[in-house]
């Protein structure tokens, strides 16, 4: 592959973790263009430059997103992520509480159920 998808690949897997690289395993088999995608593009290019944003904050913006878009398969993923980097339980559902008002009561529902499979599934206390 190219340097953007190595360079793409090595940030997924330190932030994603074990259930992206399962994530990327299925789509690889259904699309190897969509991994190659996610690592070069999303990864690659987008997550891994600037300075302003801290891999924290990144995830906490992806996650919003995601609740705004109800993409609750990339919402579990990217909750593991945020618990990888070091956000708070308690901070990750504040920011789906706030999302209420713009999104809607059923996608944060969904958003913070998810949340609590996370958390029970990995021991973490909220």
């Amino acid at each position: 592959m190219s340097e953007r998808y190595d360079k793409g690949l090595k940030k997924f897997s330190e932030v994603i973790g074990k259930k992206g690289e399962e994530l990327l395993g299925v789509l690889q088999e259904v699309s190897p263009d969509m991994t190659k995608y996610i690592a070069e593009f999303a990864f690659g290019d987008i997550y891994s430059t600037g300075e302003e944003l801290e891999t924290k904050e990144r995830e906490l913006i992806i996650l919003a997103s995601l609740v705004t878009a109800g993409a609750n398969t990339e919402i579990e993923v990217h909750t593991h992520a945020a618990v990888n980097v070091g956000v708070s339980p308690k901070k990750i559902i504040r920011m789906f509480l706030q999302c209420i008002p713009y999104v809607g009561f059923p996608k944060v529902i969904d958003a913070l159920l998810i949340a609590k499979k996370v958390f029970e599934e990995r021991k973490v206390k909220i």
